[in-house]
């Protein structure tokens, strides 16, 4: 699993008192940087290769400003190009959104998918999620 934890801002606060849920895909991606980093060790945009193909978020309770909340990454399915994430976002002791996304290894010079190399599958067969999902 990898972890994060982020600091809410005001910014990121609405009218009513809570985190904006526009926010929470953008820690959900903020929380993948070291995965990127496996496929892209430079971090640079010339070759990227990580290609965002669907993202579904279920909000679960109201996140405040003022506490930090932690982010959990798991690797959920390995394919031959592509890969699935399951997320969870923890203020203290509550789970408050979770969330699923599929991204594929691209190749943008060639505009084609191609294969997880065997050292990358490796390192993110030990973030695999061994649970089950469900609302607490």
């Amino acid at each position: 699993m990898y972890k994060k934890v982020i600091e809410p801002r005001v910014s990121e606060t609405d009218g009513v008192g809570h985190i904006n849920n526009t926010t929470i895909p953008i820690w959900f991606e903020a929380a993948r940087n070291d995965l990127f980093k496996l496929f892209n060790p430079d971090s640079s945009f010339t070759n990227w290769k990580m290609i965002i193909l669907n993202m579904n978020v279920d909000y679960l309770s109201q996140i405040y400003f003022g506490r930090n909340v932690t982010v959990h990454t798991w690797v959920k399915r390995i394919g031959n190009s592509s890969l699935d994430l399951y997320e969870e976002l923890w203020q203290g002791d509550r789970l408050c959104a979770r969330g699923t996304a599929t991204y594929v290894n691209f190749n943008q010079e060639n505009q084609k998918s191609e294969p997880i190399t065997d050292s990358i599958r490796r390192q993110l067969e030990s973030h695999l999620y061994e649970g089950e999902e469900s609302i607490e």
